[in-house]
């Protein structure tokens, strides 16, 4: 077997492989959130993160979560990015996956975070986790349904061009905008401190509940093969970009809480 044909079906692996494929706000979309957490940080809390990421910014690690599916000693963690459940059904009386889902995931960072007993690199392993997965509940298709694997295989076109409803909502509807995520940042929308505080005070199963009423919306109004561009665009993108800030302001309140 020649070098190049080696080449060309390695990569057809590793393209191929699902478990693998990001399918959650792209990267634009998380380093909105961290970004936005970061400005929401108490001050003490804001130099114990700093301790614990070496420096690094939440809008920074905020794709870490991601970037380790390549590796296959982190497999055990891909189930964490999601829940499904049926729609009609409630997830607390669904029956769970034995291999976890994104609310027990937050449970175990945050329990993790929060217990100084624990190693400097324990802690900042899972307070990187945890900035990626308050992203993906704030993702609508991430509290979806196992029969399309969270929107991955409802098939849409987008501007002409072939994806599926999962990546519309990661990627598509933010890229489309044209804007950096510091500049999300920037024009996010303005709110009163009463407002901020009654986003802050609503709890993980809250935003749980918020993702899965926007998800069953967005099946109510898109159908399998529909030709999607500025109309759907018109519809969402206010939408997105509300979950962008609420994540964001939502973990600068877990944070606070656990540190």
């Amino acid at each position: 077997m020649s070098a190049k044909i080696k080449y060309i079906l390695i990569a057809l692996v590793v393209f191929s492989n699902p478990a693998k494929a990001s399918d959650d706000w792209g990267v634009t979309g998380h380093r909105t959130i961290g970004a936005i957490a970061q400005q929401y940080l108490d001050p003490e809390v804001a130099n114990e993160v700093t301790e614990l990421l070496d420096g690094a910014s939440l809008a920074f690690v905020s794709t870490y979560a991601d970037e380790i599916r390549s590796d296959d000693q982190y497999d055990r963690f891909v189930p964490w990015h999601y829940v499904n459940f049926p729609f009609g059904e409630d997830y607390h009386s669904h029956p769970k996956s034995s291999k976890g889902d994104i609310i027990m995931a937050i449970e175990k960072c945050s329990e993790i975070i929060k217990d100084r007993s624990k190693s400097k690199d324990e802690r900042a392993f899972y307070l990187k986790l945890l900035v990626h997965f308050v992203g993906d509940l704030h993702q609508p298709l991430h509290v979806g349904i196992q029969e399309d694997r969270g929107g991955n295989r409802f098939y849409v076109k987008w501007f002409g061009e072939s994806t599926n409803l999962h990546s519309v909502w990661d990627t598509k509807l933010i890229e489309g905008y044209n804007m950096s995520y510091s500049e999300l940042v920037t024009n996010q929308d303005r709110l009163t401190a009463e407002e901020v505080e009654q986003i802050q005070l609503s709890s993980v199963s809250d935003w749980m509940d918020e993702s899965r009423a926007l998800c069953e919306d967005i099946y109510a109004h898109t159908e399998p093969e529909e030709k999607l561009s500025y109309a759907y665009s018109y519809r969402y993108l206010h939408t997105v970009r509300g979950r962008l800030q609420k994540g964001g302001l939502r973990l600068a309140a877990l944070l606070n809480d656990l540190l």
